[in-house]
């Protein structure tokens, strides 16, 4: 059975990618998680990561690090985890690759803590374009190839590597149009995503970087974790 390695649930968007994904598409694995450390997370994490980073997949003495490499490679053994139709699984890595290394606005100003509501204390032109690029994108996938998901009728990779922003827009009430707020709403009903929030919500560690992040870029307006 596939080991995964992942770090909070609150926090961790990188680990959630293969974690909902895996788990939506009923692909058992074993769940390993070690929370943030206060300062370096280098020396935990590299007991298991060669990055020193998650996630991180184990399959027997195999290991396969990084979100995206962890995804291709469980694309090589399992169906649905790219859409059937060429054209739909062009665009899909397309649109996955360009969340794994853009929207960096997006991730510093917004990120995941799927537990509090914040007001951000400024929205910069570079969140607006940000916005409205992810807008267009979803649209595009939507439209383009009949929903409900990005790629058509089934949940793939290229919804995994979008679920974090849903978290995002959730706590940071991002504005988008009407069919991009609609995905985000079928995204965070998923059983999978339900299992991850309520999970997140339950985890008793607080991670002084994480929270400082969030205060930096707005102000809690609501908290709904359990006491730490």
């Amino acid at each position: 059975m596939y080991r995964l390695h992942i770090a909070n649930k609150n926090y961790s968007s990188w680990s959630l990618r293969p974690w909902v994904l895996m788990r939506h598409l009923d692909i058992p694995f074993e769940e390993r998680l070690a929370p943030f450390e206060a300062g370096s997370n280098w020396t935990t994490f590299r007991s298991f990561s060669p990055s020193g980073m998650v996630p991180c997949l184990e399959d027997g003495e195999r290991t396969v690090w990084e979100s995206l490499a962890i995804v291709e490679y469980l694309g090589e053994r399992h169906p649905g985890i790219w859409p059937a139709d060429e054209e739909a699984r062009a665009w899909a890595r397309c649109a996955s690759s360009e969340m794994h290394a853009g929207f960096s606005t997006l991730r510093s100003l917004c990120p995941m803590n799927c537990g509090v509501k914040v007001k951000l204390h400024r929205t910069p032109d570079t969140l607006t374009r940000n916005l409205a690029r992810l807008d267009e994108l979803w649209q595009q996938g939507l439209t383009r190839f009949g929903g409900p998901f990005l790629a058509g009728e089934s949940f793939t990779a290229v919804d995994a590597f979008f679920a974090p922003v849903a978290f995002r827009v959730q706590s940071f009430g991002l504005e988008l149009g009407a069919l991009s707020r609609e995905y985000v709403e079928r995204l965070l009903a998923l059983p999978a995503m339900q299992q991850w929030y309520e999970e997140a919500l339950a985890e008793p560690w607080r991670e002084a970087g994480h929270e400082a992040e969030v205060q930096a870029n707005g102000t809690v307006i609501e908290d709904r974790r359990q006491s730490s």
